[in-house]
């Protein structure tokens, strides 16, 4: 009751940004029964086909990316179970159907007692794997009362996120206790787990599974048709920033328009991170001079020349992973501001020079170590940036050589999934063969 009342007054404080993003993007409405009120019978069944469950939670996109491996690995070792797929957002929800198809994906309850419980009782899962970390207090409580245990895989909890926890100790500890195991991604997040109440015998470290997701190769069609439909000739040099917040494009923009007059090479490509952000770039290009060439509307570039005074806008969900390897230059976004950053292990998988912004806490080893090994490099800011790009223009081995560590840093570093799905394997319990388990009441 007390984690249902925090909700409410929360929901209360935020409803006038709820309302506004609902009216003027059209964002959260979709799956409102589900996440208000939780699955139904018949929802549920249309899922699972009255199989036993084995149910993933990834948040949104990074996260769904994350358990696109994991997933089917998982459903091809357990036949007789059906491996689900839940999200919070559009776009985590739009992507996962796109992977795994519209039966097996659904809209997560929010953590109300009754939406969860009634997801809960209407699929019976045997098992309940979150992807990182929600700590959703009445999901973690209601599911491990019905016997179905919860595993946390990619763990990793942020030292400022742990010292908050410490602060509510009195509340989450509980939570954290409930944990019937997390696969941390290093030691560090292992300690914290540990330090705010999950049993020491319930925590491993497996690694980052990000490492194992990270592409190793443009020999791809998914990368080679979007090569073709940008029209690249083998003599430009393509300069990629995705994933990019508020003031991050324009930042962009203003390096490329400087350096493109001496660098005829030089073409540049840019991913907003958020799909009601499209058209407000869209009118940032036109404004500095310069043509768009949206991915959504636009015809292919390839029987045209790519000329220096249009850019590239992905404006689409979905295609980021494949559009880093059409680039030999990347910036990753959400790095500038407050946003933490993005995933610099995709450009990285393909060799690119990369390069992010001051603030990767939501990466912060990832990107540590890249830039420990000399596969990554971080700029403060616009000039610093710059700086970056262009020494990539003028000194290519130089270039090269910071793709060529990045790949080397990811080699060494995978192996996570193998030992995550192991781990998730040895501790689960005899439901996800089928057998029922009883709930418990309280």
């Amino acid at each position: 009751m007390f984690a249902n009342l925090i909700y409410f007054v929360a929901l209360l404080l935020v409803s006038p940004v709820v309302v506004y993003r609902m009216l003027r993007h059209g964002r959260y409405r979709r799956g409102a029964n589900e996440k208000l009120f939780g699955l139904s019978k018949a929802a549920a069944h249309a899922l699972t086909g009255g199989k036993p469950c084995i149910w993933i939670h990834a948040v949104s996109v990074g996260e769904v990316n994350l358990v696109r491996v994991l997933a089917d690995r998982l459903q091809k070792r357990h036949p007789n179970s059906r491996v689900i797929v839940s999200s919070s957002t559009d776009t985590g929800y739009d992507l996962a159907v796109k992977l795994f198809g519209a039966k097996r994906v659904f809209f997560c309850p929010l953590d109300f007692s009754w939406a969860v419980r009634r997801a809960i009782e209407n699929l019976n899962p045997s098992i309940l794997l979150l992807a990182e970390l929600e700590l959703w207090p009445n999901l973690i409580r209601i599911a491990t009362e019905r016997e179905c245990p919860v595993m946390v895989f990619n763990a990793r909890l942020s030292e400022k996120s742990a010292k908050q926890y410490d602060r509510f100790g009195l509340f989450t500890r509980r939570t954290f206790a409930r944990i019937a195991w997390a696969g941390c991604q290093n030691e560090q997040n292992a300690q914290r787990f540990l330090r705010c109440g999950t049993l020491s015998e319930r925590i491993d470290v497996t690694g980052s599974i990000k490492f194992d997701d990270a592409p190793s190769t443009r020999e791809t069609i998914e990368v080679q048709s979007r090569m073709h439909w940008a029209g690249v000739d083998p003599w430009h040099r393509v300069w990629m920033v995705g994933s990019t917040q508020p003031g991050e494009e324009e930042m962009a923009i203003e390096i490329y328009k400087r350096l493109r007059r001496s660098h005829k090479e030089l073409r540049l490509i840019l991913v907003p991170r958020h799909v009601e952000r499209f058209d407000a770039v869209a009118g940032l290009v036109n404004r500095a001079g310069l043509k768009v060439h949206r991915r959504s509307i636009d015809s292919s570039l390839d029987q045209q020349t790519w000329s220096s005074d249009t850019v590239i806008l992905v404006d689409t969900i979905g295609e980021l992973r494949h559009w880093w390897g059409v680039c030999q230059i990347a910036t990753v976004g959400g790095s500038f501001g407050d946003r933490g950053g993005q995933n610099m292990l995709e450009p990285a998988g393909y060799g690119c020079a990369v390069s992010f912004g001051p603030d990767t806490r939501n990466f912060k080893e990832i990107a540590d170590q890249l830039i420990l090994e000399g596969g990554a490099l971080r700029v403060m800011d616009s000039s610093e940036l710059q700086a970056f790009v262009l020494r990539c223009l003028d000194d290519i081995p130089i270039s090269d050589e910071l793709g060529r560590i990045a790949r080397r840093v990811i080699r060494q570093h995978q192996g996570a999934t193998n030992r995550t799905i192991e781990a998730i394997e040895s501790k689960m319990v005899s439901r996800v063969a089928g057998v029922p388990a009883k709930a418990k009441c309280g």
